[in-house]
């Protein structure tokens, strides 16, 4: 009961700070603070529940568990990460998102291109990575190659969607302004639209930037070397080593926050002066 009873305090104290900070005007402080202590508070309940109810570590490991069993394991976590997010994940979110752009200018540039493209773009996005997958893995083999063509499949369309219809943003006035200016086609792209467009090309690699690691660890699934988070996952669950694979959940979800973050902030760098950014 003493751990239910700590629960029971945790919640209520972290409730009460919250209730505070949210009452207060919104500033850097307490737009940091607010869920920094929602998140402890969550992790601390969970510790509390998990001891108080003595659930077994094969369904839900205490956080302090998973704590020890990070720290004992850097060494295959960081295997792990250069194998599926620097091999896999990155090398295939920068050649599918580079590629989607220069095929995003072509579409551009010739309208039959964008008829006939885009709407096999949709329906390429709507297939399952699970469906791809195993066909990719058989085709580029059981290393990282297959699980960076698995994320140049899945981030292509959706950068290419974007960056479509972010060159198509500027107005017809602006266009026409241009003109009278004696630009032309290329001096009009890199002078107007593609500064207007930067909102979406944007948008396209924060939603890329969720799918690439998404699709590199799902691929691991299929095939892999003795390495990867997505091999570690799968084999652990088999052991029943669910400290080890809640482990592997937190590196994936600190780097994809970190990854989506990192696009965040070079946005905000780069589209200051766009209204979502003025607050």
């Amino acid at each position: 009961m003493m751990w239910i009873a700590f629960a029971i305090a945790v919640w209520v104290l972290g409730w009460g700070i919250n209730a505070r900070l949210s009452a207060r005007p919104r500033t850097r402080f307490t737009g940091l603070a607010v869920p920094l202590i929602f998140g402890l508070t969550l992790i601390a309940i969970w510790e509390g529940v998990v001891r108080g109810f003595e659930i077994s570590p094969v369904l839900l490991p205490a956080p302090s568990m998973i704590v020890a069993r990070f720290a004992a394991s850097t060494g295959i976590l960081w295997e792990d990460f250069v194998q599926t997010v620097i091999k896999g994940a990155l090398s295939g979110y920068v050649l599918g998102c580079g590629s989607a752009f220069l095929v995003a200018i072509l579409v551009d540039r010739f309208d039959f291109l964008r008829r006939g493209l885009l709407p096999v773009g949709n329906f390429v996005a709507a297939l399952p990575v699970i469906g791809m997958a195993p066909i990719l893995v058989m085709w580029f083999g059981f290393d990282w190659q297959s699980k960076a063509a698995v994320v140049v499949v899945m981030v292509f369309f959706p950068m290419l969607v974007n960056t479509v219809q972010g060159l198509s943003d500027s107005s017809a006035m602006q266009r026409d302004l241009m003109r009278t200016y004696g630009a032309g086609y290329w001096t009009t792209l890199r002078k107007l639209r593609l500064p207007a467009a930067m909102p979406f090309i944007f948008n396209g690699l924060k939603i890329a930037s969720t799918l690439a690691l998404i699709g590199a660890i799902v691929a691991e699934f299929f095939g892999s070397p003795i390495r990867g988070m997505g091999f570690r996952i799968s084999t652990s669950v088999g052991q029943l080593a669910l400290d080890l694979v809640w482990a592997e959940i937190v590196v994936a979800a600190i780097v994809g926050s970190a990854f989506y973050g990192g696009v965040a902030l070079i946005e905000r760098a780069v589209t200051f002066w766009h209204p979502s950014q003025r607050h």
